[in-house]
């Protein structure tokens, strides 16, 4: 079982064996939500399955006259990437096909921006066996590993079921309660600019939540979009917690999306499980009663 990476030799051996596996193409571009889509139609791995953040990875919603989004009332957060109810997202998993005997790998073309957010979803959703391809479709088709335009015919339908939740997901009263506590420690994952207010191209408060900590997920991949080495990820992350204890760990990002990279990469240098704002800033600003911080 592969529960945080698997190399691209790796998956070649797995997709050799013939063990139950499922492969989930999650590219995807915030600003341009049609482009994923579009990447996979025109190159992926052969079999995969498109897991579209906004229709199958986040609560749809419902939509008012005058524009305004809202999610449903069972959406597990708010944000503007809400995430789906744990049952809807097991309807979901079982409309594609995907059964609890089946290894997920999920991978992107965007440093695992994307695909982490289904890696997460999956334990939140009591399935262990869920690996982010490591180096996303870049690393694979470097490797000699096949690519497909072809469309993929569809897989009948499945049962999912749902086990216990295995990460755990705070929500903005549980973030909001342990401000300045020593229990709590937030971890931004948003780019230095975002964090500090000096930009903020898609909220509309600019800022970050008061006492966290700036880790842009990027910084956990090296120049080829891999994950950085298990020893020197615990080194940068204990360097960055100054003694804090991993356990208090809470990740969030702008919409709960780029926060999961840092989850893993913790897992990866052995200091998790973490657990994750899916809310995020996003959640966070869209209440002007609650405290916004800038700078460093």
């Amino acid at each position: 079982m592969y529960a945080t990476l698997i190399s691209p030799e790796e998956l070649k051996s797995l997709l050799a064996s013939g063990k139950p596996l499922m492969i989930f193409d999650c590219s995807f571009d915030l600003m341009n939500p049609a482009a994923g889509e579009e990447q996979y139609r025109k190159a992926h791995i052969p079999g995969a399955v498109y897991a579209d953040l906004d229709s199958a990875l986040s609560d749809q919603g419902v939509v008012d006259l005058d524009g305004t989004h809202h999610p449903h009332p069972d959406a597990a957060s708010g944000g503007r990437h809400p995430l789906p109810s744990r049952e809807k997202f097991a309807m979901w998993l079982s409309s594609v096909g995907f059964s609890n005997d089946m290894q997920a790998v999920v991978y992107d073309r965007q440093n695992a921006n994307y695909c982490g957010r289904l890696w997460w979803m999956l334990k939140w959703a009591g399935h262990e066996a869920v690996a982010v391809l490591d180096g996303g479709l870049q690393a694979w088709e470097a490797a000699g590993g096949e690519v497909t335009d072809r469309a993929e015919t569809s897989h009948f339908q499945s049962n999912f079921k749902l086990g216990p939740e295995l990460r755990s997901l705070a929500t903005t009263r549980d973030v909001h309660k342990a401000l300045g506590k020593p229990s709590q420690t937030l971890i931004d994952a948003r780019g230095a600019p975002r964090f500090r207010g000096e930009v903020e191209p898609l909220d509309p408060v600019a800022g970050h939540i008061p006492g966290a900590l700036n880790r842009p997920f990027t910084q956990n991949m090296d120049a080829e979009g891999r994950f950085k080495p298990a020893a020197q990820l615990k080194a940068e992350f204990q360097q960055l917690l100054g003694g804090r204890d991993p356990a208090s760990v809470v990740h969030h990002c702008g919409s709960g999306v780029s926060a999961v990279p840092n989850i893993i990469a913790m897992e990866v240098a052995g200091l998790g499980p973490t657990a994750l704002y899916a809310g995020s800033w996003s959640e966070w600003c869209s209440d002007p009663k609650r405290p916004v911080a800038k700078g460093d």
